[in-house]
């Protein structure tokens, strides 16, 4: 890696200046934790102009229980924070469980609930230094016109990988947008786009700014699991977060989130045609076929693409009986 890049560093003391330092600089990238970002500058991925520093801003850092016996979470939250958090481990625990298994501790304390959510996509071809992919003509996420992935298609398969979409996804979550015009809220799908070089739908000097999860239903469980190449630090191959309410032992509810297969983390379709089965070995095979339908990994890592497919179904399917279990 080489020295970061010149730029401007803006440190924002409020929301409103955040954002008005976005609309005045189109080019303008937010940092918070840096986890992702600051490597991809030091790669020479990203160039910046100006850095919009939103780490000294507490208002995005809060836990709020919300009228509805929902949470509020604020997009500066640590994912340490997030891991030890009380109220998370005993109304949300997988998404505590998934805020713990992203990276090592050091990363863990800088890296923010936004940040994960619109981390970048990732690709064995991409996340390299400039003088490998220089060597290699570069990719046609950044620099060239060929994807290396898939030489004769035009489109980029860089796979996103964060660990608490899955889970929020399955959990019905939505998150707020704030930008110098106002804020919104959209449910966490509506982010994403299928398309591995612009795969966040923000508009033009948008930021995360909350994420609001609903109260959820009585006996919900949730759970979380990932395949990854070490049991540490690695970024998930595949990761799957599964929600689900069991009423006289058969499904009332199922939602089913992945990551690290596809271009944007999926939320599975089809999961409400199961309701009203039992949990048993034909309904674990339609999960299974209903996981390998949909996620589409490529050759974006080390891993061959048929075992992450594979392996997201069988974690689905185990998953979902150890919930059914209780």
């Amino acid at each position: 890696m080489h020295a970061l890049p010149e730029f401007t560093l803006r440190r924002p003391a409020s929301l409103a200046e955040a954002a008005a330092l976005l609309a005045a600089e189109p080019a303008a990238r937010l940092v918070a934790g840096g986890t992702d970002l600051l490597p991809n500058l030091r790669r020479g991925l990203e160039q910046p102009p100006v850095l919009v520093d939103l780490s000294g801003l507490q208002q995005l850092a809060t836990i709020e229980v919300g009228r509805d016996s929902g949470l509020l979470l604020g997009a500066g939250l640590t994912l340490a924070e997030l891991g030890r958090n009380r109220t998370l481990a005993e109304r949300w625990p997988a998404l505590a469980e998934a805020a713990r298994q992203v990276a090592a501790p050091g990363h863990r304390t800088a890296a923010t609930l936004g940040g994960n959510l619109c981390q970048d996509t990732r690709c064995v071809f991409y996340n390299q230094s400039e003088w490998w992919r220089a060597a290699n003509g570069y990719c046609l996420k950044r620099g060239g016109d060929t994807c290396h992935v898939a030489p004769q298609g035009d489109r980029c398969h860089a796979a996103f990988a964060s660990d608490l979409a899955p889970v929020l996804l399955a959990l019905g979550a939505e998150v707020e947008l704030h930008s110098a015009t106002g804020s919104r809220w959209i449910p966490l799908p509506a982010l994403y786009r299928d398309d591995s070089a612009a795969h966040l739908a923000l508009a033009r000097g948008e930021l995360l700014t909350r994420v609001r999860l609903p109260a959820g239903r009585p006996g919900q469980r949730c759970g979380y699991r990932k395949a990854r190449v070490r049991s540490a630090v690695d970024f998930p191959l595949a990761a799957v977060a599964v929600s689900c309410v069991l009423e006289d032992g058969r499904l009332a509810s199922l939602a089913i989130g992945l990551s690290g297969t596809n271009s944007f983390p999926v939320l599975l379709a089809g999961t409400g045609t199961l309701a009203g089965r039992p949990v048993d070995g034909d309904l674990l095979a339609a999960v299974g076929k209903l996981v390998q339908q949909q996620a589409s990994p490529m050759r974006s890592t080390v891993t061959p693409s048929h075992y992450r497919r594979q392996v997201a179904a069988a974690t689905a399917q185990r998953l979902l009986r150890e919930l059914a279990l209780g």
